[in-house]
């Protein structure tokens, strides 16, 4: 299994760099990272407001709070941890592998994310929280003895037995996390008209993208709306931006996001990016998908992937057959992206993944499927260059974002190291350790 992923990740790469990569991805990012919505107030004004938030959170413990400078929206708090002197209790909770990736970033134990408590659990209980990183542990189980996680302690909200009741479903918070192995602040209900939680690559996406007030833009996959809001906000809400799903509570979400954060350009649809072109020129469908050819000045493709770079994840579940199956359906839709994409408009492609196979690979197909495509240089220029291994160039390297969070070596971390570092070397930190992330940038030369 290792050596058939490797050769997925790149032809050069071995062993090492997969061990190196899975021990990189079990922890969460150096930063957390938040972004400014900059349509309904100023980035000093939230910095403001944040600050005073988190002294409340963390009883007076001063967390810095400091602005990217070269994404002026972007703000980064610094992830302390891991923290080894936590006492564990006896009293345990289990949670499932992807609730303890949200706790390892700072969020709460929610009721559906828990799958076992000690027996005698009650509400108000110091408990220690794990995860079930293998998905073994039975749901409502009153002991454990497989492979699990130490995350930190926590207060339980709730007894055993209302947590298990079933009647009726309990969605709130079970465990309040008091002492975790990370500490991170929680943004539930922070700020959330001004504030969206979102990692750094996904940011600079945006500000790649470049979007101009009056423009018509397409999110060709935008679920849940991070992007969408970004590229309206960008717009300062002038033009239009069109955004597509094929599920349709999560189009719902991305209405929801537009709604809380005041943006009033965004229409969104349950619609299949696959199936967004128009092929009968007949008509116009008066502004719903599918649409004609060359509607659009600019297009966002974050494509659906094998989300190999996504932090943290301490379970290792992906099979072959998953990473190698999105490489056709990502080049299904970047093949309407272009169609619909304007001459002179500018197309990005992005993924949160690692492979070779779904990023660079996949820009060289682009570049020889699609003559009227010219691979663009990227502003800001915040991750590395591509990965050899896909026959481009090395100046088209250099013209691609590769966000590889194996390049920083594993560190434990307070606040006092950023009392002591260069604002250079804690940019240069946060810039490299985050996710893993891919970003190209196109434009559109000629008519197809």
């Amino acid at each position: 299994m290792v050596e058939k992923v490797v050769s997925v990740l790149g032809k050069e790469e071995a062993e090492r760099k997969f061990e190196t990569l899975l021990h990189k991805l079990s922890h969460p990012p150096s930063f957390t990272t938040v972004r400014v919505n900059t349509h309904l107030a100023s980035v000093q004004h939230v910095k403001s407001l944040l600050f005073d938030e988190l002294q409340k959170q963390f009883n007076g413990l001063s967390f810095p709070i400091l602005q990217h400078p070269d994404l002026q929206d972007v703000l980064l708090i610094p992830v302390i941890g891991p923290r080894n002197n936590i006492k564990q209790q006896p009293c345990e909770v289990i949670v499932g592998a992807q609730c303890g990736n949200a706790v390892l970033r700072g969020a709460h134990v929610y009721v559906p994310g828990i799958v076992s408590a000690s027996k005698f659990m009650k509400g108000g209980d110091v408990v220690s929280v794990y995860s079930d990183i293998k998905g073994k542990c039975k749901k409502g189980a009153k002991e454990f003895d497989g492979t699990k996680i130490f995350l930190g302690n926590g207060i339980s909200e709730l007894s055993r037995k209302e947590i298990f009741s079933r009647l009726p479903e309990l969605k709130g918070v079970g465990v309040r996390m008091t002492d975790p192995v990370y500490l991170s602040p929680s943004f539930d209900n922070v700020l959330p008209s001004y504030l969206f939680l979102q990692n750094l690559p996904s940011a600079v996406v945006s500000h790649v993208l470049d979007p101009q007030p009056g423009e018509k833009i397409l999110d060709l996959c935008a679920a849940p709306g991070g992007k969408t809001t970004h590229i309206a906000a960008l717009m300062h809400d002038q033009g239009e931006v069109i955004a597509l799903d094929k599920i349709s509570n999560k189009v719902e979400k991305i209405k929801q996001n537009a709604l809380l954060l005041g943006l009033n350009s965004i229409r969104a649809f349950c619609f299949d990016g696959t199936k967004a072109l128009k092929l009968d020129m007949v008509k116009d469908t008066d502004g719903e998908p599918p649409f004609l050819p060359e509607s659009f000045d600019r297009i966002l493709l974050d494509a659906p992937c094998s989300g190999l770079g996504q932090r943290p994840n301490m379970a290792c579940t992906w099979t072959l057959k998953e990473v190698t199956s999105y490489q056709p359906l990502q080049r299904k839709l970047f093949t309407v992206a272009a169609a619909l994409l304007k001459p002179g408009g500018v197309l990005v492609y992005s993924t949160c993944t690692v492979t070779l196979a779904e990023n660079e690979e996949q820009v060289a197909w682009a570049l020889e499927t699609f003559p009227q495509l010219q691979l663009q240089r990227q502003d800001p220029q915040v991750g590395g260059e591509g990965m050899l291994g896909a026959g481009l160039s090395s100046e088209q390297l250099k013209r691609l974002q590769r966000f590889d969070p194996c390049v920083v070596p594993s560190q434990d971390s307070d606040t006092g190291f950023l009392r002591d570092a260069r604002i250079e070397d804690t940019m240069w930190l946060a810039n490299k350790d985050c996710i893993g992330f891919f970003i190209a940038k196109f434009v559109k030369c000629k008519s197809t």
